[in-house]
């Protein structure tokens, strides 16, 4: 059938401006949650579907229509581009969206989570986009100011850690402007080691405040404690990774930062301390839900110290990327039945949650089993990457790498640290209420989606190749002076 209409459009328009839009149409729609829900999950899993499905820059034809995706469009002077290696970035980061969307509803996260999510998730999408690339540190700044009313809603006060994490963000954008202009300064004279030096040092400040990497980690423990848990988890889950992916681009671009072996053992140290604190304060909190900002920490310790093995290994970027699945399912499960919790007792403290196991199970064994696939426990999501992530260390040690010994003793004291963390939860939980008879007071929904969660823990634990072998092996292709 000959073709007779021709569509032509953009790859930024369909994956930022577009859910730009249609998050001010679910902010209208706010008053209607469950309608709000529904088409904010179908609306991220049709980007999701395209992602896979349309490339960019070829003819599609279907029918007597044909349509393409070009891959550039100037938007306010600054130009914007999306190429097909870009479309598995693109798949995780709405796949995951849609994910953290369909609970919502369900955690009674507030009428601003969905529209507010979906416009953060493509003001993120456009800090990848943008070139010059160095405009992302004022995109990831503005996608910070839109999750404060996610996370404080209008006509309440702000939290402390709310307020910390507003100032630590924005602490972060001026040293990465500054760091773009001294990286002119060194292309035109590529030996100017003093310049290399400032660099250096305004870089990992810039990284410091915006990854809450110690000690500027205060706010993640108090935003953890003092907001509601899917809100918070929320933000832990797609901003810092956002600002990783940022941070790659550097290195991508930059020869002379991905040839300097200084940079990478910066990397391990700040990684093997994250860890290491992270894991070990998480193992003497009392509260359930500042257990989850420390596990945030040790999260981002796991992941600075797999992309430090980019200095001896080209699979520290794959690595990087296999630990964010099972990481976000198991955020994702745990900030559900965090706020399942928090519905029936009003606080997180182990004192208040005592014999909660009698009354809500499903949460119970929902929350355990995250943190345990957190700790890399077998049969769990977490369990294969976090081997690799030993076994890269071990290596590291072997070939005397700086800070190698002390990543892999970090590694293993997280992991136990929240292995701890698991079965103190448990215990709380499991205390008191002796007179009370087991029963289920979850919804039903709550009951299907902690559920759910579960089974997919357990089949990334089981089966991770299978379920993710071929789209991890493709996410790196967006940096290809990373890999082999």
């Amino acid at each position: 059938m000959p073709v007779v209409a021709a569509l032509t459009s953009s790859a930024p328009l369909v994956w930022v401006l577009l859910p730009l839009a249609f998050a001010g149409l679910l902010y209208a729609l706010r008053g209607w949650p469950r309608l709000t829900s529904l088409l904010g999950v179908a609306f991220a899993l049709a980007l999701t579907l395209l992602a896979w499905r349309m490339p960019v820059g070829e003819t599609v034809r279907l029918a007597s229509w044909s349509f393409k995706l070009e891959p550039a469009l100037v938007f306010f002077g600054r130009r914007l581009e999306l190429t097909n290696l870009d479309r598995p970035l693109l798949l995780m980061i709405y796949l995951g969206a849609a994910f953290w969307f369909g609970g919502v509803n369900t955690a009674r996260a507030g009428r601003l989570a969905l529209p507010l999510g979906l416009a953060a998730v493509a003001l993120l999408t456009a800090a990848l986009a943008v070139e010059p690339f160095l405009y992302a540190a004022l995109l990831i700044n503005a996608a910070a100011l839109v999750c404060v009313p996610i996370l404080a809603p209008p006509g309440q006060p702000a939290p402390r850690g709310v307020l910390y994490f507003l100032i630590f963000q924005t602490f972060g954008m001026p040293f990465i402007l500054f760091t773009g202009h001294l990286l002119a300064g060194i292309e035109a004279n590529p030996g100017d080691q003093t310049l290399m030096l400032r660099v250096g040092l305004l870089m990992g400040a810039s990284f410091s405040f915006l990854l809450a990497i110690f000690p500027f980690h205060s706010w993640l423990p108090m935003l953890a404690g003092e907001t509601h848990p899917y809100k918070a988890a929320l933000v832990f889950t797609i901003l810092p990774e956002m600002v990783m992916l940022f941070g790659l681009n550097f290195f991508d671009r930059y020869a002379w930062l991905r040839q300097t072996p200084r940079v990478f053992e910066v990397l391990m140290a700040a990684g093997a301390l994250m860890a290491l604190v992270g894991g070990v304060w998480i193992a003497f909190q009392r509260h359930l839900g500042r257990m989850m900002g420390y596990a945030v920490m040790a999260e981002t310790g796991f992941s600075l110290l797999a992309l430090s093995l980019l200095q001896t290994d080209a699979n520290g970027l794959r690595l990087h990327f296999a630990l964010l699945p099972p990481r976000a399912l198991a955020f994702g499960v745990w900030a559900l039945a965090l706020s399942v919790l928090r519905a029936d007792n009003q606080s997180l403290h182990f004192e208040a949650v005592g014999g909660a196991a009698r009354r809500m199970p499903v949460a119970t064994l929902a929350l355990t089993l995250s943190v345990f696939s957190l700790a890399g426990l077998p049969l769990l999501g977490g369990f294969p990457v976090h081997l690799a992530l030993q076994q890269g260390m071990t290596q590291a040690s072997a070939a005397h790498l700086p800070w190698g010994d002390y990543g892999q003793a970090a590694v293993l004291a997280a992991r136990l640290g929240l292995l701890a963390a698991g079965l103190r939860s448990l215990a709380a939980l499991l205390a008191g209420g002796q007179g009370e008879n087991w029963r289920s007071e979850e919804r039903p929904l709550q009951i299907v989606l902690l559920v759910s969660g579960v089974v997919g823990l357990l089949a990334l634990g089981l089966l991770p190749q299978q379920l993710l072998g071929q789209f991890l092996a493709a996410l790196p292709r967006a940096f290809g002076h990373l890999t082999p």
